[in-house]
């Protein structure tokens, strides 16, 4: 019987908060990336002048962090009100109407299958045991120890986004003017192709499709931000 309450599994235990973070950390390095290394890499067709390139990647660095800090905080926060308003009202309904939830949820375990006295057998002992965290589950696939995080999702997202955005920074910073622009292509891409990787790896999924996703998006990024960066620096 305990086969079918997943959620006691030990590789379900803050499936939830893990996702958050890994999903708030792809993306926070992913966006660093791409768009600081765009920004630089505009910056630098345009002009070699090492102090206007610092303080464009320093200023796009900053802003990039906070903004991504500050949009994961909003959008993680209103993901969390809308689950605890879930479990409210979950927990209402079960200390309001008792044997109509029992009924429910005995029925969700026979639409999976089980024969009705088997399935009202199953709901009758998980009731027993937890009650909310059973309809919690069963109905709306939610636990009530792994609501999001709004801090953790916005601090990962502005560290993730920090780390992957010094990455072209450095890297357009530090070779001589000659070598700036395809230093940091070639890092961008070498960055790009581990965080795809890494993104597919750790959420199970093909990593190839991952990669190419990735790195097709930030080679588009770079070849428009060049292109304009040269024209105006030569129109200068």
């Amino acid at each position: 019987m305990s086969e079918l309450v997943h959620a006691a599994e030990p590789h379900a235990t803050g499936l939830n908060a893990r996702l958050n973070w890994l999903r708030a950390g792809v993306l926070g390095a992913n966006d660093g990336i791409v768009s600081v290394a765009a920004l630089v890499v505009g910056v630098a067709a345009a002009t070699s002048d090492t102090a206007t390139i610092l303080i464009a990647g320093i200023a796009s660095l900053l802003a990039g962090a906070i903004s991504m800090a500050l949009g994961e905080y909003v959008s993680v926060s209103s993901q969390r009100d809308t689950e605890r308003a879930l479990i409210a009202r979950e927990r209402e309904e079960l200390a309001s109407m008792p044997e109509q939830e029992l009924a429910e949820l005995a029925g969700f375990y026979e639409a999976k299958g089980l024969t009705p006295q088997t399935a009202k057998q199953v709901a009758l002992e998980l009731t027993e045991h937890d009650a909310l965290a059973a309809h919690l589950e069963a109905e709306l696939h939610i636990d009530a120890d792994d609501v999001s995080n709004p801090w953790h999702a916005a601090l990962a997202s502005a560290l993730s986004f920090t780390i992957g955005a010094l990455l072209p920074l450095l890297a357009v910073l530090l070779p001589p003017p000659a070598w700036r622009l395809p230093a940091t292509f070639l890092a961008v891409l070498a960055a790009l192709v581990i965080t795809g990787w890494l993104s597919a790896h750790l959420g199970g999924s093909g990593k190839a499709r991952a990669i190419t996703r990735v790195v097709s998006g930030g080679v588009l990024a770079l070849a428009v931000t060049y292109a304009i960066g040269a024209l105006i620096g030569v129109s200068v």
